[in-house]
């Protein structure tokens, strides 16, 4: 640990400090209360698969940059045809429903634990305005937070990563990437950053081929591994763990 030397944490949002299916399954409950547990999650796939491909077309350059907020309206757009709800009202506020996201028990604590020793920064593929609503919605604290829209691409670009390493002013290896999906943390790496993959129920397993810096099954184990790794933080936390 006395190897990792860390300026500032990066970190990923959608998944890794917020339960982005459960606001979405929220949404789709409001689209229509008579939908059983096996149809939302039907939903919810076709939901995940729409954003999912059209950010690869996009990335693949088989599209046009199209922001975060135009992908949700035309993935609530499905949902709610595959639901036989026609109501532009209630399409929209599905479409809201990706920035309305529960954090996890140990988001807003951890987070806060962190920012004690070193800056936070986050790094979303959400939208500028959808990464604004996330943020006061779950209670997030950054120092600051980045929207790949502002490198007109998503995630794992390498132009997003570049966006923390350019507001840091740190060299990449001195930017701890933390996250739940191993393909996030992979793409950081290929850039210089450090890694720590963070265990969520949801997320992107690491492989057996997978060698990131740190594994954690949640924030606050993150900041005793990071403490430990850090002489003023165990000095000043009477030695914690």
């Amino acid at each position: 640990m006395s190897q990792l030397e860390i300026d500032a944490l990066v970190f990923d949002v959608l998944g890794t400090l917020v339960d982005e299916p459960a606001g979405i399954r929220d949404g789709i409950r409001a689209l229509d209360p008579s939908l059983d547990n096996s149809r939302v999650e039907q939903l919810l796939s076709l939901w995940q698969r729409h954003i999912e491909g059209e950010q690869r077309r996009i990335l693949d350059g088989g599209r046009p940059y199209l922001s975060s907020d135009a992908l949700d309206q035309e993935a609530a757009r499905l949902v709610a045809d595959a639901a036989g709800v026609g109501d532009p009202a209630a399409v929209a506020a599905l479409a809201r429903s990706g920035r309305r996201l529960p954090p996890w028990p140990d988001t807003v604590t951890g987070l806060a634990r962190l920012a004690e020793r070193r800056p936070l920064i986050g790094l979303s593929n959400a939208s500028r305005t959808a990464l604004l609503e996330v943020n006061a919605h779950a209670g997030l604290r950054w120092h600051q937070a980045l929207s790949a829209e502002d490198a007109r691409t998503y995630k794992p670009d390498p132009a997003v990563y570049q966006l923390a390493v350019t507001v840091s002013g740190r060299p990449p290896e001195r930017l701890l990437m933390v996250a739940t999906h191993a393909w996030d943390l992979r793409a950081a790496q290929a850039l210089g950053l450090r890694t720590a993959y963070v265990t969520r129920p949801v997320g992107d397993p690491p492989t057996a081929a997978d060698q990131f810096d740190l594994y954690a099954d949640g924030l606050d184990e993150l900041a005793d591994q990071l403490d430990k790794g850090d002489p003023a933080a165990s000095a000043g936390r009477g030695g914690r763990a």
